[in-house]
């Protein structure tokens, strides 16, 4: 079996590695490609420092690269006794070009987001040096790459780049499946690609698990693995609704709503590569890696007991309602609104348009939202309009194939949500009718995710 195994931020943090080396050691005699994020927080951290860069801040930025060659050599000392030499000099060289890169951001006081791209690539890189030590240090061949040394090729989108994958099918193989014949396990840090003229880039957050599926299609993996420390997807966030299992078994489909929806971190593009080629991705815990996971595939084994899969809460959101009479039988009235948001790179997460046209409602990420009243107030307020905002308010969503061709299911859904005091402000289902969508009140969110797991799931396994 041939493996692409990708292990997240907390997995390499608080396993220290470790973890990395025994579980593919419990795979031994089979083909393992590693991609590991960055420590977690570090992304965080570079981007923060790379802000402080461009507004000059040298004391703080000084600061922090020693606090992140000190996290960075804590980890090192707690996973491999007598470090080698040539991770000391692979660490030392990034450092230093790391360094640099803040340099000449704080000398130009800009922080360009080619620059940026450049430094968020460290923490994956360090990872990957580490991680690579850790399995030669256990007797295990290895050697590591950046996501652009192991023929990652994308456009120059930077902060969100797309890999050119006709190119990154022909390198990554090249540079990859000889390693794997000869029993190497190719460590790789995510995140990170470069284009056809070798600068660096990114996929966006959550990019390693893109990393990961992004290989696995290049050398035609058998399953992708991402541990990260949860069992799986969840029918619901654990910590508000202490009722929630694991889902054994999810369809493609299902899981790219629920990656949208943030019932489990993920890249929300890391399903495609493995679509085309029905490549199976299995979510597993790293400090419980008895336990199955959820599975991500095409066809299903067995089919979940209930109609709803996993009941997702979206914070950190607000609804913006435009109203006006004058929208009524005006085409492309819509499309302008958009086209002025998308210029202004706001992204429109959800839609709802009443049937008699005088008011169209969008949820939008809440940071964004008062930037989106001021950019659409004057243009509607011409045709004698308005545009309202309510930045506290929360999207829950009800995702699960079986609700295909169900009827009544939506009826269930509003009657227990309506049972326990809340109102819906908001709904909004697709056409594939696997996802039902609603917004309330921040306050009633809570309360809401409840309802429905009692509803759905709770009722469904009694």
């Amino acid at each position: 079996m041939r493996y692409v195994m990708k292990f997240g931020g907390s997995s390499v943090k608080d396993a220290g590695y470790g973890a990395i080396c025994d579980l593919v050691s419990d795979y031994k005699g089979n083909e393992i490609v590693v991609v590991v994020s960055a420590l977690k927080g570090a992304t965080d951290g570079l981007l923060r420092a790379a802000k402080k860069a461009e507004s000059g801040d040298r004391g703080w930025v000084q600061n922090f690269l020693i606090d992140f060659k000190k996290a960075h050599d804590s980890v090192v000392g707690n996973c491999i006794a007598g470090v080698p030499a040539w991770l000391e000099e692979g660490l030392s060289r990034a450092g230093s070009e790391l360094e640099q890169a803040f340099q000449a951001i704080m000398h130009l006081r800009e922080a360009s987001p080619r620059s940026v791209d450049y430094i968020l690539s460290f923490g994956e890189r360090y990872s990957s040096l580490i991680a690579c030590a850790a399995l030669v240090s256990r007797g295990i061949k290895s050697k590591s790459f950046t996501g652009g040394e192991a023929g990652i090729i994308t456009n120059d989108r930077f902060g969100g780049a797309t890999p050119i994958m006709e190119f990154t099918r022909e390198k990554a193989r090249s540079i990859l499946c000889p390693l794997l014949e000869e029993g190497f396990v190719p460590v790789v840090g995510g995140f990170a690609g470069k284009t056809k003229d070798g600068i660096v880039t990114t996929l966006g957050r959550g990019g390693s698990d893109y990393t990961a599926t992004i290989l696995a299609d290049a050398v035609d993996a058998d399953e992708v693995i991402i541990w990260s420390d949860v069992d799986g997807i969840m029918t619901a966030d654990p910590k508000i609704e202490p009722g929630a299992i694991t889902v054994p078994e999810i369809t493609y489909e299902e899981a790219t709503d629920m990656v949208v929806l943030g019932a489990k971190s993920m890249h929300p593009r890391a399903l495609e590569p493995l679509i085309e080629k029905r490549i199976p991705l299995r979510l597993k815990n790293t400090f419980n890696p008895r336990h199955d996971g959820t599975l991500v595939t095409d066809k299903l084994s067995r089919p979940f007991p209930s109609v709803v899969k996993v009941i997702s809460m979206v914070n950190g959101v607000g609804m913006l309602t435009i109203k006006g009479s004058s929208m009524v039988g005006e085409p492309g009235t819509a499309a302008r609104f958009f086209n002025m948001l998308a210029e202004a790179k706001i992204n429109i997460m959800m839609i709802s348009q009443s049937i008699s046209e005088t008011n169209i409602s969008v949820v939008i990420k809440r940071e964004f939202l008062e930037k989106a009243q001021e950019i659409l107030g004057k243009e509607v307020a011409l045709g004698g309009g308005k545009v309202e905002i309510e930045p506290d308010v929360s999207v829950i969503a009800a995702v699960g194939e079986g609700m295909k061709g169900t009827p009544g299911v939506a009826a269930r859904m509003f009657r227990a949500v309506a049972n326990v005091g809340v109102n819906i402000r908001m709904i909004s289902q697709g056409s594939s009718e696997l996802n039902v969508s609603f917004v309330t009140k921040e306050a009633d969110a809570v309360k809401a995710v409840r309802a429905l797991h009692e509803e759905f799931i709770n009722r469904a396994r009694k």
